[in-house]
Order: structure tokens, then sequence, then C-alpha cells
């Protein structure tokens, strides 16, 4: 297995943004992509990630190989790249991961292939009777809003329209945003439902590899949230709803 990238920002991002959920995970290299799937210590949210072979300037895969490594050490690295750099990832025979920076100068670096017990995530089929399909951007500032108010945050979906609340002991926040030419929102019906704004702050951060996202929820039921760029990269989360005790 050799793989470069001319790009190495798509993952370098992509890892900075998933080693906020995530310590340790399970890649699965196959003929079609670099895909992960992994939940979050606290079982509260899956993250679902795939780097398309179309992104990388060489993808050598004579067969599905599975690497388990240490985000943090991984994100150490990449930290590393710099813009103009050609980044490659090989196995090495003595079950390394080697990752190699070309640039100016050549840099190789030595991750340990870690055994992982956990069973491998199955993506759940949810059904959604909603979605709402927004700049990046746009739902960035909103829950930074909800952030100065509150620990959790309510959005809800009616007609032509996609409201997110947030209430603290004294304060509150309502952000309305309405359909136009670059706001969708597709809704037969009103729903509502709560989340944490801890895990929405790390998960928005997605919008640094999409301009759009896409949001789907139901009533006291997961989130889902897709960042997808064209031909390259898709990072999507599940996020548990904050069901309150009666």
């Amino acid at each position: 297995m050799k793989l470069t990238l001319a790009e190495p920002t798509y993952l370098k991002d992509s890892i900075n943004i998933i080693s906020e959920l995530v310590n340790e995970a399970r890649f699965k290299v196959s003929k079609d992509a670099m895909e992960l799937v992994a939940m979050d210590p606290a079982n509260v949210a899956m993250v679902i990630f795939k780097l398309l072979s179309s992104c990388f300037t060489e993808y050598d895969v004579k067969e599905e190989t599975q690497i388990a490594i240490n985000l943090g050490n991984l994100k150490q690295i990449l930290r590393r790249v710099s813009s103009n750099d050609m980044l490659s990832l090989e196995l090495t025979k003595d079950n390394k991961l080697s990752i190699q920076l070309r640039g100016n100068t050549t840099r190789t670096f030595n991750l340990p292939i870690i055994e992982l017990e956990e069973k491998e995530q199955k993506i759940p089929d949810l059904k959604f009777p909603i979605a709402v399909t927004m700049p990046s951007s746009t739902l960035t500032g909103a829950i930074e809003d909800a952030d100065i108010v509150a620990e959790s945050v309510t959005l809800e979906v009616e007609q032509g329209k996609f409201n997110i609340h947030a209430s603290g002991d004294l304060s509150q926040a309502k952000i309305e945003i309405s359909a136009s030419d670059s706001i969708k929102i597709e809704a037969n019906e009103k729903v509502k439902s709560k989340y944490s704004i801890e895990y929405l702050k790390k998960m928005i951060g997605g919008s640094k590899l999409s301009e759009n996202v896409e949001i789907r929820f139901n009533n006291d039921y997961p989130l889902r949230l897709d960042f997808k760029t064209i031909d390259k990269i898709s990072l999507s989360f599940i996020l548990a709803p904050r069901v309150e005790n009666e």
C-alpha cells in the first residue's frame, strides 16, 4: 500500500477535527477510498470519514488494508505539513505506518500500528423527515451564538424555517434561518430536538472541508451532519439527542 497526496490539507484538517472526538481509530483502505467509522469514548457521537482515491495523486492498494493508529500521534505529525509538501503513506515491513513529507526537505515519520479490541462500527440506518442544506459558515455562526448562553441547543424545522434556540439560567438566544437561494429547507412536518453544544462545536470544524453542510434530524432523534467536497472527501457526524428528564 502506498498513497500520495498533493493536497495534504484534506487529511490534515480531517484528522484535526476527528481527533477532538476519537483517540484511536481503525482506517480501512480499499480500492476506492480511505475510510474511518468510529464512536467517541462516551458513545454519544459517531464519525464517518471518507477520503476518495480520486483525491490522491498516487493510490496503490493491492488489497483492502486495515490500519489502527493513535490519532493524537498522527495529528502531531500532520501539524508539520507545509502547504507545498507532498504527503505519502506507506505500510512498512515491520508493521508501522510510514508518513513521508516531501518539500524542500524529505522528512519521514513512523507510527506504530496498534491493536483495537472494539468491533467494526456499523453506521445506523436513520430515517429523517427533514433536510437543511446551508453554507457551513452559517451553521458555525449559529452554534457560536448559542454557545454564549447555554450548553445545549434546540434545533427546530418547520415549513421554510430553521430555528436554533439556546437557553441558560438567565439568558436566551434564538437564531432564525429562512430558506433562500443558498439555504434549502426540505420539510413536510415540524420537527424539534435538543443536542449538546460541546459536541457540535467540535463537529462544525467540518466547515474547513466543505462550503456547505447538510443537516438532518427528527423529534428527539439523532442528528446527522454531512460535509462533502465532490470527488474528494466526505466527513459526517451522528450525534445522539439530549432528552430532558421529566
